[in-house]
């Protein structure tokens, strides 16, 4: 086994460790300790990977998000008619999948205290990867699209999707229908089927 696969497998398993220990109670409490022990690593270990018990918890959503982010790309697969259509396919998995992800559940309600803040005030890594990967998808498969134009509809919706996780509005496909009409306001009819 090299080097990198070893890192990734414990990095893994920290992850792992410490998704169940936010789980199973309060994030303030948590030991970087106990996550370690659980992992079957060392203390240190831990915080060579991850720095802070704030560093871990951001890693543990960031691994949450590419995983979201996988979900949604299979969802979009074959409604990338349009923009508006393929970002609709995207959110309304977003929000339905938001209803059945136990940690979001749990972080949502705060009965993991101290995770809340990872998906509102300090959710820029968040916010900032989802972006990136809407922008991405639009501009592959709409090259058309100004630059200018994909990062505000990439912006707006990514800020759409993470409110309407914290506070939902409505049921996932009415509001991912509301948002496909806002992305096409956005773009203009000119690009609904470019």
């Amino acid at each position: 086994m090299s080097d990198g696969v070893t890192v990734v497998t414990t990095r893994d398993a920290l992850l792992d460790a410490a998704y169940d220990a936010a789980l199973a109670g309060d994030w303030d409490r948590v030991r970087m300790i106990d996550v370690a022990r659980a992992a079957g690593v060392s203390r240190q270990t831990l915080y060579y990977e991850f720095g802070s018990k704030d560093g871990l918890g951001e890693a543990v959503a960031l691994r949450e998000a590419a995983r979201w982010i996988e979900g949604a790309d299979a969802a979009v697969v074959g409604h990338e008619g349009s923009p508006s259509e393929a970002v609709a396919a995207g959110t309304q998995w977003t929000l339905e999948e938001a209803a059945r992800n136990p940690l979001l559940k749990a972080v949502l309600t705060d009965d993991v205290g101290g995770l809340l803040p990872f998906i509102t005030t300090r959710a820029e890594h968040l916010q900032a990867a989802a972006r990136e990967h809407c922008a991405e998808h639009l501009s592959s498969h709409w090259p058309s699209i100004p630059a200018d134009r994909v990062r505000l509809v990439a912006d707006t919706v990514t800020r759409l999707q993470f409110s309407h996780l914290v506070l939902p509005g409505g049921r996932p496909e009415e509001v991912a229908s509301d948002i496909a009409v806002l992305v096409d306001s956005l773009l203009g009819a000119q690009h609904e089927h470019a």
